[in-house]
């Protein structure tokens, strides 16, 4: 399988010829849903869905279909009839080759006066890649490569630690990440790599790994 980073917590997944991206939003390139197979959308907020992103890349790929929570899927199941699909926690699917497990419920808690909004993570063929949207689920799974949400409103770093360190992953890439500047990303690859207990890559946006 080859990962490729895009901007911010947008990734391509490639196997066997088939395509499948996860959270291409706002802060990500506008052509980095194109060509996919399959769509997941981990949540409502925009730099993870952006529904024009979405909809061009439906239109450009009559056979491309889209998995997400009921809140993004409402927005775009009229224009595609049968293409867009409903998922929640605990739910399994195959897509395009790509088998699914659905993990977790909510948005982390950005501030208790902001109310939560649903959000799921995605664990990829049994656990080859797991992108847990903006939460820090623990999938309770065998997990080969975590997709840490390294920077965010609701995280700060001690926690980010102490989750890759709870799920245990074989190695680790950064997403959520746009928001860091070039001068602080040395400090968090430096506590990510020396506490979190596996080893941490970043990959630039458009840079692949193979797994």
């Amino acid at each position: 399988m080859k990962l490729t980073k895009k901007s911010h917590a947008c990734v391509r997944l490639e196997k066997d010829g088939r395509t499948l991206v996860i959270d291409p939003g706002a802060f990500t390139e506008e052509d980095a849903a194109l060509g996919a197979d399959v769509l997941l959308v981990t949540h409502e907020h925009p730099d993870h869905f952006d529904e024009a992103r979405l909809r061009a890349a439906m239109e450009a790929g009559p056979g491309t279909e889209i998995w997400t929570l009921r809140s993004v899927a409402e927005k775009l199941a009229a224009a595609f009839p049968g293409r867009v699909h409903t998922v929640g926690h605990g739910d399994t699917f195959t897509a395009a080759g790509f088998d699914v497990q659905v993990h977790g419920e909510l948005h982390a808690v950005i501030h208790p006066d902001l109310p939560r909004v649903t959000n799921v993570g995605y664990l990829i063929d049994g656990g080859r890649v797991f992108h847990p949207g903006d939460a820090l689920t623990v999938p309770g799974h065998r997990v080969e490569t975590l997709l840490a949400p390294v920077q965010a409103p609701w995280n700060k770093i001690s926690e980010v630690i102490e989750y890759v360190r709870e799920v245990g992953p074989r190695r680790v890439y950064d997403i959520h990440d746009a928001l860091l500047t070039d001068l602080a990303r040395p400090l968090y690859d430096t506590h990510l790599g020396n506490l979190g207990g596996a080893p941490h890559g970043r990959l630039a946006s458009g840079a692949s790994a193979e797994l």
